[in-house]
């Protein structure tokens, strides 16, 4: 279900919660509301008619965010592994295609002709592989002090959000571009969407939540937010 707002579309969630949760998500400012079934449309619309000047002045936020350039793949083209710069080194050999990271450089070897389109391919892949092999101990870590479990873990691309989970089948999700950020940001989006599989919405027992494991998570929130977006390609 949607709402218009002026030329501001609000995705309407209805679900199981006692209380109504409004978001305005990076990277591009879209809204949600997420609203206990009881809850009337009027009584939605007239909330988000509330907080209309809150949302604008975060979307303005997220709209008016660096992005960063669209990636050429080209010889000393600069690239982000965990935060750290990285100069491209494109090898053409015939073998199976490869990541490699040595001293400053990213070594991307590929078969000769292979174009931009099949390097990105190949990078994000990469990319998605590295967060994979590094969730696993993060996601131990707060199993044990949260008491929870993941039963799967996907890595994608998402244009709106960092993460995401699904409490009724234990999932959570991550967004690939994560492994181009400082590992404190993977750890806060994993703590974040392991603390919603105890409390879905953004209330004070999951404020408290964070607050308990992370201290210093509202930091690394806004930190990650005010990082470059990934470039959008036509």
């Amino acid at each position: 279900m949607q709402l218009e707002l002026g030329d501001i579309t609000i995705d309407v969630i209805q679900k199981d919660i006692k209380n109504v949760h409004l978001s305005v998500n990076p990277p591009h400012g879209n809204v949600r509301i997420s609203a206990p079934i009881s809850m009337s449309f009027d009584a939605i619309r007239a909330f988000a008619i509330d907080k209309l000047v809150w949302i604008k002045s975060e979307r303005k936020k997220f709209l008016a965010q660096e992005r960063e350039p669209v990636r050429e793949f080209l010889d000393r083209e600069s690239h982000y592994v965990w935060g750290k710069r990285y100069m491209l080194e494109i090898v053409e050999v015939d073998e199976t295609p490869s990541v490699e990271l040595k001293h400053s450089q990213l070594v991307l070897k590929v078969r000769p002709g292979t174009d931009r389109s099949k390097m990105r391919s190949l990078l994000d892949e990469w990319y998605r592989e590295k967060i994979k092999a590094a969730v696993p101990e993060l996601v131990a870590k707060y199993s044990n002090r949260l008491k929870v479990s993941i039963d799967r873990l996907f890595v994608q691309d998402m244009k709106t959000q960092w993460g995401g989970c699904n409490p009724s089948r234990n999932n959570i999700r991550l967004n690939t571009d994560l492994a181009r950020k400082s590992p404190e940001y993977l750890e806060y989006v994993v703590l974040h969407e392991m603390a919603h599989l105890l409390e879905p919405t953004h209330n004070d027992r999951f404020t408290a939540i964070m607050d308990a494991q992370m201290p210093n998570w509202r930091q690394y929130r806004d930190e990650l937010n005010r990082l470059p977006l990934k470039a959008e390609l036509e």
